[in-house]
């Protein structure tokens, strides 16, 4: 088979997790052949994959046999060794979303600041070097006050709640000290948080997701619902917030931005990821094209696809539970029983507890409906380490 554009022909991907799974399913699909890289033999794209390139992520020689092997390359993650990659551009390889908006994504501060400058409303924020700055920030700011690692966070880790002035040095020891830039946020008690997943393609056409409403537990995504329920001036805002940030960005792919609610009824930019995002794996049973196929038809300059939602739906993460150890995947059968239900189970070999195993999705014809049953699945459902 040969395809007209030979730059539709072969993707890299960088990260075979379940991410990078769930995007060659749908590259296959469109008849393309892909490579991955990624430490782990048995990662979960390992399986579907044309190539893996068995490396670190960053080892640069890896990737850059990776980029000589793809006529383009994308990411399941922000954590990649982003001088590579600028280094690849510059040679005219093909790198989206590009290394220039990843290498800001990638520094919560330089994110933030870049946000403001283009007047897109975020909470407070500042850099602090020491216990000093943070307790001055807090004279600014109040108690509670959020703690971040400018780089490197992901579901939850990275961020500490500082309740009283009496738990900043501990905050600050167990950010890694001064070892790593850190930033305060002020804490923004929200009545909401929600997310919206919208692609840009290289016509520089824009899509956007139906917004989701999301619970964390713990600092980790634990539920989302769609359609969200907030007013329909605050939809259009956030839809607008989130095709200036594809803009502010030159987004080429899925970007997912999410946001909190205050209870002021205002909307401010929390944290924005350029790549399909777990808030997103609705998407696959309730939209028309997944967030998925979207990043495909986007990064390969394809016409991007329709977004509408086809019925609600309810999104519940399978956290990994019980010890770390060899996953056992129990209650699958009566799971699957529940009407509406569809599981995903992400085939990592070890399970641990909090460690993203799985996700079910339930659709209905209401919301209240598709709730009521994500939770009984996710009741019959475990996903944990044999020791």
């Amino acid at each position: 088979m040969k395809f007209k554009d030979k730059t539709r022909q072969k993707l890299g991907i960088i990260g075979g997790g379940q991410l990078g799974k769930m995007m060659i399913l749908e590259a296959k699909k469109m008849g393309f052949y892909v490579t991955i890289l990624d430490p782990t033999k048995s990662c979960p794209a390992d399986s579907i994959a044309d190539q893996h390139l068995v490396a670190d992520f960053d080892d640069r020689e890896a990737i850059r046999k990776l980029a000589q092997k793809s006529d383009l390359i994308t990411y399941e993650f922000e954590h990649i060794e982003v001088e590579v990659l600028k280094e690849l551009e510059a040679e005219d390889y093909k790198i989206y979303p590009t290394a220039h908006s990843l290498e800001i994504i990638q520094n919560k501060f330089h994110q933030k600041n870049i946000l403001i400058e283009e007047q897109i409303a975020v909470p407070d924020f500042k850099k602090v070097t020491d216990s000093a700055d943070i307790k001055e920030a807090a004279q600014e700011f109040g108690y509670p006050l959020m703690l971040k690692s400018c780089t490197g966070g992901y579901d939850g880790k990275g961020n500490v709640l500082i309740d009283s002035q009496a738990e900043v040095d501990r905050a600050f020891q167990e950010l890694g000290s001064s070892k790593a830039p850190l930033m305060v946020e002020k804490y923004i008690p929200f009545k909401k948080e929600i997310s919206i997943i919208a692609a840009r393609g290289l016509s520089k056409e824009m899509k956007v997701y139906p917004i989701g409403e999301n619970d964390h537990r713990d600092n980790i995504l634990y539920e989302t619902k769609v359609p969200a329920e907030i007013s329909s001036e605050l939809e259009k805002k956030a839809e607008e917030f989130a095709k200036e940030v594809l803009e502010v960005f030159a987004g080429i792919g899925i970007f997912c931005v999410e946001m909190f609610v205050t209870e002021a009824d205002e909307l401010l930019v929390n944290e924005i990821a350029p790549r399909p995002h777990n808030s997103g794996h609705y998407t696959i049973e309730s939209c028309v094209t997944s967030q998925f196929e979207q990043h495909v038809r986007a990064i390969t300059a394809l016409p991007l696809g329709d977004t509408t939602l086809l019925r609600p739906a309810v999104m519940r993460n399978i956290l990994g539970s019980g010890e770390k150890g060899k996953a056992e995947i129990i209650g699958l059968d009566p799971a699957l029983a529940v009407e509406g239900v569809k599981v995903h189970i992400y085939q990592k070999q070890i399970s641990r507890p909090g460690r993203k195993m799985g996700h079910l999705t339930v659709t209905a014809d209401s919301l209240d409906k598709a709730a009521e049953r994500a939770l009984k699945a996710s009741q019959l459902i475990e996903i944990k380490g044999e020791v």
